[in-house]
């Protein structure tokens, strides 16, 4: 389950109802009810946190938010999108790694789900990451 003050309108997370699980966007929170609007392509509904659960973060989400991917001599990934960039020490190392943009870094040292690593970004950048392509 998610923590209903980790959860921000824009992340993508999973959403279950009656057994159906769906990835959708944040759109709305209602932070009396602690529900969270999610649209997952057909609709927005509400749900209450034990509904949803988060999206592990690995190259497919990566690829699915539009990073490019740069394979370096010495094993290490970088994944850019815009002047953002993640640093992991071996293909697949999301267990620890480093991102950044302009002059500020963060190390990260655990797993992170998709919607955490939005949150970094956009506290980061002022951006919401989101599965447009970069201009």
């Amino acid at each position: 389950m998610i923590q209903f003050h980790e959860i921000k309108v824009g992340d993508y997370l999973i959403a279950e109802n009656e057994g159906d699980k769906k990835q959708g966007e944040v759109t709305n929170l209602n932070g009396d009810e602690k529900q969270v609007c999610v649209n997952t392509g057909a609709q927005d509904f509400w749900y209450e946190t034990e509904q949803l659960s988060a999206i592990p973060l690995d190259e497919g989400q990566l690829m699915k938010l539009k990073f490019q991917k740069q394979e370096n001599e010495d094993g290490s990934v970088k994944y850019m999108k815009g002047a953002f960039r993640m640093l992991l020490p071996s293909k697949d190392g999301f267990n620890k790694f480093e991102i950044w943009y302009r002059d500020e870094h963060r190390h990260i040292l655990h797993p992170i789900n998709v919607h955490q690593l939005q949150n970094h970004y956009y506290e980061m950048t002022k951006v919401h990451l989101n599965d447009e392509a970069f201009d």
